[in-house]
């Protein structure tokens, strides 16, 4: 059994990660034979915001600004044939991008989007901006985020966040997918925010410590010995995608130091994989929105899966 995109989407403003990203759908299109798509979002100075500029001027500027956003998604096309990626289609979109890369993946029914963890382009009116995080939120598919330099893809490692909700079994699927394409060793993360909680006011600060501990020590015993049961059956049912048992860690702390933790100690590189959000039957034991701070810190490429997809 194997799950992997059948077609992929990549962004791009012909910025230094922009051009990673396209660098990586094109590693992930070869390997996988999905088809490949490109898109060039850019968004035009309106009326409004250039008060000194007449009509007249403006137009002839807009069509110049069009033609370059033609032309740079024209090269950047060129690029992806060059690195020996075959461009099923070119889209040229205006708008705001995040809104623009969304609609598009939408339309083209896509199983994966792959965008630079931020933009800065050479025409810096067509770039399309720090767009990754408005592309997760709004894509109706998982999103990769390429970050890290050159040196970050392939992996050879996949940490997988997962906290038993829907999204996180997406995100191991699609993770153990991508790992047996690149024969990397899969490990999978659930890690519990313990909360404690007393009703108490009269109750002495020594007493309510007392308590406060024995409770964590109790809860931490009970949750690992549970998170580790059912995540070994997560781990089975991941066994038939990835070809090998992958690995399991449980762990009561911060989810995202500890995802981040797991990801460092492997010193290779290494995409970390979540779900958009976590909604596991007990909410404040879930991964929540571990997915967010992910990919705000992580250092290397993140994979975020959204609760509903398109088929891969």
């Amino acid at each position: 059994m194997s799950i992997v995109p059948t077609k992929i989407l990549v962004a791009t403003d012909g910025s230094k990660d922009a051009n990673l990203a396209v660098g990586v759908a094109v590693d992930l299109s070869e390997r996988t034979g999905a088809e490949l798509h490109v898109v060039h979002a850019w968004q035009d100075l309106r009326p409004g915001a250039l008060p000194a500029m007449a009509m007249d001027e403006y137009s002839q500027a807009y069509e110049q600004w069009k033609r370059e956003a033609g032309e740079l998604l024209e090269e950047e096309a060129e690029r992806l044939s060059s690195a020996g990626g075959t461009v099923a289609g070119a889209h040229l979109r205006e708008g705001r991008p995040a809104d623009e890369i969304a609609a598009l993946a939408q339309k083209l029914e896509v199983g994966l989007v792959v965008v630079g963890s931020r933009g800065a382009g050479p025409v810096k009116r067509l770039v399309t901006g720090s767009v990754s995080e408005g592309v997760v939120n709004l894509a109706p598919c998982p999103v990769l985020v390429v970050r890290g330099g050159a040196g970050a893809w392939p992996p050879s490692t996949v940490v997988v966040g997962d906290d038993s909700s829907t999204e996180a079994k997406r995100a191991g699927e699609l993770a153990a997918g991508i790992g047996k394409v690149f024969d990397a060793r899969v490990l999978l993360v659930r890690v519990y925010h313990l909360q404690i909680t007393y009703e108490t006011e009269r109750a002495s600060s020594i007493r309510i410590s007392e308590v406060l501990s024995e409770s964590v020590q109790m809860s931490s015993h009970k949750l690992l010995e549970v998170g580790d049961e059912s995540l070994e059956k997560r781990a089975t049912e991941l066994e038939s995608i990835l070809g090998r048992r992958p690995q399991v860690k449980v762990a009561v702390g911060d989810p995202v130091a500890l995802i981040q933790e797991v990801a460092e100690e492997a010193e290779e590189p290494t995409l970390v994989a979540a779900g958009s959000r976590g909604l596991g039957s007990i909410r404040r034991f879930t991964l929540g929105s571990t997915s967010t701070a992910l990919l705000r810190t992580a250092s290397g490429p993140v994979l975020i899966v959204p609760p509903f997809v398109n088929a891969l």
